[in-house]
């Protein structure tokens, strides 16, 4: 197992008991992970923590485990981050995106738990997603992978997740569920406007096909009749055979593709290897799993925006 996937002891987690709680990176701008007045919610990383907060709106307390430009699959939660969890209320996490996260949550006494894998549907998704993934099988050494935890980038799939922490704060915190289920409302009805603008903008399109480098995109690719083709797999660090991008630059040429996409948080490296040999510029396409100077908005829907506008350009929407 790669060292950066090794999940904390347990003895870790009983030792830090005895710490006190370390500055949380949070989104709100607050430095503790619980013991305020309001409902003290821990997020993983960033998609998580942007639910909460527009949920949760002025009565949550939000902290998030993943710092800003930190890649979220290297996460490593310290013992200081174990403690805090303890003494939060809630804790909103995406189970199998974070493996020492998992660990965590799994041990720490923080009473309400909230997974949002588990509030709508996962699929499995190797290197290539959508169309031509449909018509034949996976390509010889190319990786089939497991659940994809990318559910964020589906507008729709995000909307069903909402809804459950919606439901989910209601439950934890009652005094204040009006205001939950009117926050969860108001977001599910922006992300069901940003779902019908992707499928009127993809509607015609004179490609189907983009590349990036990893196995992010599936679930939009999939929402928006487009096929993915990803240079690695889920994992955005795995490196591709020398037949993966043979296979690419064969298919970009078939199949009128224009450009690869890097995103912020990984090098370009890869992506500037594959376009140069292939012939293809290269843009980002942000996985938006963390808001930084480089990022292309300063929230999920700006970053979205910029994504469409990518694809767009990318693929020759009509």
């Amino acid at each position: 197992m790669n060292v950066r996937r090794q999940l904390i002891p347990a003895v870790a987690t009983t030792a830090v008991t005895a710490l006190g709680l370390a500055t949380l990176s949070a989104c709100s701008g607050a430095s503790a992970a619980g013991n305020t007045s309001k409902f003290d919610v821990v997020a993983s990383f960033y998609p998580m923590a942007f639910l909460a907060e527009q949920i949760g709106g002025s009565h949550v307390h939000v902290t998030t485990l993943t710092s800003p430009g930190q890649e979220p699959h290297d996460l490593e939660i310290s013992p200081q981050q174990i403690a805090g969890l303890g003494e939060s209320d809630a804790v909103l996490y995406l189970k199998n995106l974070q493996p020492s996260v998992d660990d965590a949550v799994a041990q720490s006494p923080v009473r309400t738990k909230i997974d949002a894998a588990s509030l709508t549907t996962l699929e499995e998704h190797g290197n290539e997603v959508g169309g031509h993934a449909a018509a034949h099988d996976t390509h010889e050494g190319e990786e089939s992978s497991g659940k994809d935890p990318h559910i964020w980038l589906d507008p729709v799939r995000y909307a069903q997740v909402a809804e459950g922490v919606g439901n989910a704060f209601a439950k934890a915190d009652p005094k204040h569920a009006a205001d939950y289920q009117k926050n969860t409302a108001n977001l599910v009805g922006k992300l069901d406007a940003l779902n019908f603008e992707f499928k009127q903008s993809l509607a015609h399109t004179k490609s189907k096909v983009f590349i990036t480098t990893h196995a992010a995109f599936g679930y939009l690719a999939e929402r928006y009749g487009l096929t993915e083709e990803a240079i690695s797999g889920l994992d955005p660090e795995s490196e591709p055979s020398a037949a993966r991008v043979k296979d690419l630059e064969t298919m970009a040429k078939a199949d009128g593709v224009t450009t690869v996409f890097y995103e912020t948080l990984v090098s370009d490296k890869t992506a500037k290897t594959v376009a140069g040999d292939a012939g293809l510029r290269t843009d980002v396409l942000d996985p938006i799993e963390g808001i930084t100077k480089k990022s292309r908005g300063t929230d999920y829907f700006a970053v979205q925006e910029a994504n469409l506008k990518a694809l767009q350009q990318a693929l020759g929407a009509k």
